[in-house]
């Protein structure tokens, strides 16, 4: 199984990917995927910038999905991450995980969803809808104690 990883700045099609992963497939029998949006954050935003460095995220994304696919029996795996300025309501993030079974593929998607949102190297700044830039978006608290319970073996 080789991961399908790409950081692009363009939008993604959601039906688009299932079919592209599953196509001609019948020995999977579970797609789990997440969909990760950009946040209103309650009127206060206008925008999310998201930077990386091209090459090291791609790199550190295929080195976690390697992890995943040694934890569990996975049949594919696509994570797909936009970069630039995304709007409220807009699509950031994309995670796909194919197995045999259901509890697999759950379970590996919940594991790349904890490390793309506290270990990946992307960083977030708010653009304000009152036009003020904000600062940095740091890690959540509640977010790095999910992350946590992945370095026990499954």
């Amino acid at each position: 199984m080789t991961p399908t990883i790409r950081i692009q700045r363009e939008d993604f099609d959601l039906s688009a990917e299932i079919a592209a992963l599953s196509v001609g497939r019948a020995d999977i029998g579970a797609v789990v995927s997440f969909t990760g949006l950009c946040r209103d954050e309650s009127g206060t935003l206008s925008a999310l910038e998201l930077e990386h460095y091209p090459g090291m995220a791609e790199a550190e994304i295929v080195r976690v999905a390697a992890e995943a696919a040694e934890r569990w029996p996975l049949k594919g795996l696509v994570a797909i991450h936009r970069y630039g300025l995304i709007r409220p309501g807009e699509q950031i993030v994309l995670v796909l995980a194919a197995s045999a079974h259901r509890r697999a593929a759950f379970e590996a998607a919940d594991f790349m969803m904890d490390y793309l949102k506290t270990r990946a190297p992307f960083w977030k700044r708010e653009h304000r809808a009152d036009g003020t830039l904000g600062g940095w978006v740091e890690a959540k608290t509640d977010d790095d104690d999910a992350a946590k319970r992945w370095e026990q073996a499954p």
